[in-house]
């Protein structure tokens, strides 16, 4: 059996155990679009006082918000196995065992399960985006919507990055989270407004350190035709989420590094 067919019957698995309890389910996902929504309450507000921030309207801040909100639901409900490494499997030594199992162990750890209750931050984020396009005004043809799924794309395979380095420092410590948590969650908040509002400090650390304004900011910015408020030039922008890839790509190296320098839990 390839990869993709092992990974397919991992999900299908996850998914049956999953719809064990329908009630359960529901009622996550209803809870987190109803604590997202709460969120999305406070922009609303801010933007019905002040009617616009630095030039930014309301509709522009939310599909910010809808483009990285997509982006984190979909790594969070598909690197669950990354997300809680530290303590399910080098904690209890549980890692020993996807060792000798002839399976790469990041496809074990993406199979491990799929959160399907993230369907409810996903549609949540869904939403906004519908009210946001619905508010700008854009021409919306071909060229707009490629830019907004490769960041979406990219904005993915980033978060799906920065929760593998989250999993990667437990190979040397078990008190990782809370780092993690500032890129992750701090992440969100932070690149759900445009970059130009932020100290040039921490804009260059967006950018160059962990790339969240490059699968946000800067493809969103072009759709909505501010490529001048961005100081990259225009023909660049909508390239920018390749950047989330590139992270991903580093992060996993970092992970192999630290799979070869895993010694076991000696239980």
């Amino acid at each position: 059996m390839n990869a993709i067919r092992l990974y397919g019957r991992y999900v299908g698995v996850s998914l049956r155990s999953q719809m064990q309890y329908p009630a359960s389910f529901l009622l996550t996902s209803a809870g987190a679009f109803a604590a997202t929504g709460v969120d999305f309450l406070a922009t609303w507000a801010l933007f019905a006082r002040f009617r616009q921030v630095a030039g930014w309207h309301f509709g522009e801040v939310a599909l910010f918000y809808s483009v990285i909100g997509v982006s984190f639901a979909l790594a969070d409900g598909l690197t669950r196995g990354f997300d809680i490494f530290g303590d399910q499997f080098v904690r209890t030594g549980d890692f020993d065992r996807l060792l000798v199992r002839p399976r790469s162990t990041v496809l074990q750890l993406l199979g491990y399960e799929l959160r399907a209750t993230r369907i409810g931050r996903l549609a949540q984020a869904l939403v906004v985006g519908v009210v946001a396009i619905r508010l700008t005004g854009i021409t919306w043809h071909l060229a707009p919507w490629a830019t907004l799924l490769f960041a979406v794309a990219g904005g993915t395979a980033l978060f799906s990055g920065i929760l593998v380095l989250q999993a990667t420092l437990a190979f040397w410590t078990v008190e990782s989270l809370e780092i993690a948590n500032t890129l992750t969650y701090g992440g969100v908040e932070a690149a759900q407004y445009p970059l130009d509002l932020y100290a040039r400090w921490f804009r260059n650390f967006l950018t160059f350190v962990v790339p969240l304004g490059c699968v946000s900011y800067f493809p969103v910015a072009a759709v909505l035709g501010k490529a001048d408020r961005t100081g990259v030039p225009a023909q660049l922008l909508q390239l920018t989420p390749a950047l989330g890839f590139v992270f991903l790509g580093v992060a996993l190296w970092l992970w192999r590094y630290g799979v070869r320098h895993y010694t076991s839990t000696g239980s």
